[in-house]
C-alpha cells in the first residue's frame, strides 16, 4: 500500500512526537481513518520528507512520532511564477492543480480587461484558501515537498511590477511567429496567460512596454485553464528538469 504524503504547516523535527495541524489531522484520522502504528510521509515546505508513525489517531486529532528527514529532489532549478486570468468554475482549480504539478513557484490571480470574475473582500479570501488548498492536494499527489504560495489578486499594473525580478518574462499571444526554443535559457520566468476572450490590444502592448515577449506556442488557440500547462511543461523541457533524468 502506497503510503501517504501529507503537508502540515507544524514544525518538524526528527524523534519528535508532533501534533498535525488541523487540516491535516482531519484527512488523516476522518477522511483516511488512518490507525495507530500506520506510516505517513510529512513534508511542511522546507524542502525535505519526514516518514512518520502515527501514534494517536481520531477524527479531530493526530499524533506522530517524526523519523529522519530526507531532501526532496522535486524542485526545479528553473522558477516559474504564472500569472493567470481569473476564470470561472473549475477551469480556475485546473490550471492552479496542473501548474503546481508542473512546477510552478508562485501563481499570481490577475483581472484582465475581459476578466468575467470580480473578487472583492471576503469572497476573495475564500477563493485565495481554496486555491491554497488546492495546490496543497497537488503537491501532495506528484510528490513535491515545498507548496507554492497563491498570492492575492492583482491587475496588470501590479503584475508588471511584481514580476520585475524574473530574468524572463512571457505573455502568451498566438498572433506572433516568436517561438520558445529560440530563446536563450533562464533562471526564473514570468509567465502571462489571458482570459478566454484572450488579451486585448492594448494589453498585449502594455506588457510588451513593460518587458514582457510575446510568445506562441503553436498554431491553436488554448483555453485559458490549458495555456500555462502546456507553456509550463514547454519550459521545464527547455530549461527545466523535464526529460533531464
Amino acid at each position: 500500500m502506497r503510503i501517504p504524503r501529507i503537508y502540515t504547516d507544524s514544525p518538524l523535527s526528527e524523534g519528535a512526537t508532533a501534533g498535525l495541524d488541523d487540516n491535516a489531522a482531519q484527512h488523516v484520522g476522518r477522511v483516511l481513518r488512518m490507525q495507530p502504528g500506520q506510516e505517513l510521509l510529512l513534508f511542511n515546505g522546507d524542502g525535505n520528507d519526514y516518514p512518520a508513525t502515527i501514534t494517536e489517531a481520531g477524527k479531530k486529532h493526530v499524533s506522530v512520532e517524526v523519523g529522519t528527514p530526507s531532501a526532496n529532489a522535486t524542485e526545479s532549478h528553473l522558477e516559474i511564477v504564472l500569472g493567470q486570468t481569473l476564470s470561472k468554475g473549475d477551469r480556475m482549480d485546473y490550471a492552479v492543480q496542473k501548474a503546481v504539478e508542473m512546477g510552478v513557484t508562485r501563481i499570481v490571480p490577475l483581472t484582465t480587461e475581459r476578466c468575467d470574475v470580480k473578487l472583492k473582500g471576503d469572497r476573495e479570501d475564500k477563493r485565495l484558501r481554496h486555491w491554497q488548498a488546492v495546490a496543497i492536494s497537488a503537491a501532495e499527489q506528484c510528490g513535491r515537498a515545498r507548496v507554492p504560495e497563491i498570492v492575492p489578486v492583482m491587475t496588470l499594473s501590479e503584475w508588471f511590477e511584481s514580476s520585475g525580478d524574473c530574468d524572463l518574462r512571457l505573455v502568451l499571444h498566438h498572433r506572433t511567429e516568436q517561438s520558445l526554443n529560440t530563446l536563450a535559457k533562464p533562471a526564473r520566468v514570468a509567465l502571462m496567460i489571458g482570459p478566454e476572450g484572450g488579451l486585448s490590444p492594448d494589453e498585449i502592448t502594455a506588457a510588451e512596454t513593460a518587458g514582457f515577449l510575446p510568445v506562441a506556442l503553436g498554431p491553436r488557440v488554448l483555453r485559458t485553464e490549458t495555456a500555462p500547462v502546456a507553456a509550463m511543461a514547454l519550459c521545464q523541457w527547455l530549461w527545466g528538469d523535464i526529460g533531464s533524468q
